[in-house]
C-alpha cells in the first residue's frame, strides 16, 4: 500500500490552518502531520516531522515564508514547499521561487486545485496557479541579464569615448568582435545605441 503524502501547514491564522487541514484530510492519500503558526515553528517542525510537502504562508510574524522556505531547504531537499498566500506581486512571486519554493498558489484556489497542487509537488512537479504563472513569466522576461566580463570591458571603454577600432586595439580583438559584443549588450539592456547602453548599465550598477 502506498504511504500517504505527508503535509505540514504553516500559516499565522488559526482559521486558515484549520481550513487547509480539513480540506487536505478529506482527500485520500494525504495526511496533515503538523501545523505551524509562524516561520520559526515551521522550520523546527519541518526538521522533526520531515514532511513530503510544506504549505507555506508568505507573510508571518518575525520570520516570513520566504526566509522559512530557504532555511527548510538549506537543511533538507526532501520537503517540497508550496507557497499559499493572498499576495501575488511580482516581487513576492520571484522571492518565493528564488528561495526554492516548488509552487505558488493563491488562497482563493479551490479545494481541488489545492489537493492537485500537493500531489503534483510531492511528485516533484512545479505548481503555479495560471495567474501566478503569467506574472512570473513576465517578471522573469524583464529581469536584467548580467554582462559577461568581456562585454563589461567593452562598455567601460565605450564610456571613455573610445571608438570600436580603438576598443579592438585596446583589447586585442577585431573591430567586428567589438560590434558583436555591443549588439549583445544592446539586447541585454534593451537599448539601441552606445550612449544609452552606458547610461543603462550605470543605472543598474553593472559598471561599478
Amino acid at each position: 500500500m502506498t504511504p500517504p503524502i505527508t503535509v505540514l501547514i504553516a500559516d499565522d491564522h488559526p482559521v486558515v490552518r484549520e481550513g487547509l487541514s480539513a480540506m487536505l484530510e478529506s482527500a485520500p492519500g494525504i495526511s496533515v502531520v503538523g501545523t505551524a503558526g509562524g516561520g520559526e515553528e515551521a522550520v523546527v517542525l519541518a526538521a522533526s516531522l520531515d514532511p513530503d510537502v510544506v504549505l507555506m504562508d508568505l507573510r508571518m510574524g518575525a520570520m516570513d515564508g520566504v526566509t522559512a522556505t530557504a532555511r527548510i531547504l538549506a537543511h533538507s531537499r526532501r520537503p517540497k514547499v508550496v507557497v499559499v498566500t493572498t499576495y501575488e506581486s511580482d516581487a513576492d512571486i520571484l522571492r518565493a521561487v528564488e528561495a526554492g519554493a516548488a509552487g505558488y498558489l493563491l488562497k482563493g484556489s479551490s479545494r481541488v486545485d489545492l489537493i492537485d497542487a500537493v500531489r503534483a509537488a510531492a511528485r516533484g512537479e512545479t505548481v503555479l496557479s495560471p495567474a501566478v504563472a503569467g506574472r512570473l513569466f513576465r517578471a522573469r522576461a524583464h529581469e536584467p541579464q548580467p554582462l559577461s566580463g568581456r562585454e563589461r570591458e567593452v562598455l567601460l571603454l565605450v564610456g571613455r569615448g573610445l571608438t570600436n577600432a580603438d576598443i579592438g586595439r585596446e583589447l586585442h580583438i577585431g573591430e567586428a568582435t567589438v560590434k558583436t559584443h555591443l549588439l549583445r549588450v544592446f539586447r541585454k539592456l534593451d537599448v539601441s545605441d552606445r550612449t544609452a547602453a552606458v547610461l543603462a548599465a550605470m543605472e543598474r550598477g553593472l559598471l561599478d
